[in-house]
């Protein structure tokens, strides 16, 4: 699914006698943060430059996140939170597993070539991570494979998905998926025209159509 990119979030005056606090304080940081990694890298990022987007001091930012390495982990967490939350909410109104197995493309898929959330994670997973860091962003990374996984379960169960190997075209699905999301983000002109969601999705449905096999056969 492509799109135009959106503009720059605006930046809000900081008011030095009215400081955000707690939740409030910490959800501004973290969008702000988010903004200005998506234009400037992580190389280039100061917390100041945060505190500026987000209207509150340095200090302030410091305080909530202390070194620069914690604070992204703690970004791409709670955005990938943010993103599940949505998900879950959408795919409880989903009626069947194939509407799920949409649902996840799309929110999988960057929405655009300028997408704040996967230029985030492009940022983060290229930057060196001692071994706290590194099992942070395995169990996101491990948070789709379990939600794919969950949904295929579900339809082959119900016998409206074929009976795939679970793991193995887990594998394959988040790597095709990953590999559609840089070619968005890069720009490519192929894209321009056709739908990298219903390309996906078109994709994974062929494999997963059933084929006469017995209905109903648990995992």
């Amino acid at each position: 699914m492509t799109g135009t990119a959106p503009r720059p979030a605006a930046r809000i005056p900081i008011d030095r006698k009215r400081q955000p606090s707690g939740d409030e304080a910490r959800e501004r940081a973290m969008r702000a943060a988010i903004s200005v990694i998506a234009e400037k890298g992580t190389a280039a990022l100061r917390m100041s430059d945060i505190a500026t987007r987000a209207g509150m001091s340095t200090g302030h930012i410091l305080y909530h996140f202390g070194k620069k390495d914690r604070l992204l982990l703690e970004v791409l967490a709670w955005s990938q939170a943010d993103l599940w939350t949505r998900f879950q909410q959408a795919a409880d109104q989903a009626v069947s597993p194939a509407e799920k197995l949409d649902l996840f493309v799309r929110f999988y898929l960057p929405s655009h070539q300028g997408d704040e959330r996967y230029a985030l994670w492009t940022q983060v997973l290229a930057q060196r991570h001692d071994e706290a860091g590194r099992r942070i962003l395995t169990e996101l990374l491990d948070g789709w494979d379990e939600r794919l996984e969950a949904i295929l379960r579900e339809g082959r169960e119900l016998g409206h998905f074929a009976d795939v190997e679970l793991p193995e075209f887990t594998i394959r699905a988040v790597a095709m998926l990953s590999g559609l999301s840089e070619d968005v983000m890069f720009g490519r002109s192929r894209w321009q025209h056709t739908s990298p969601h219903a390309f996906a999705l078109s994709a994974l449905e062929r494999e997963l159509r059933p084929t006469g096999r017995s209905r109903g056969r648990t995992a």
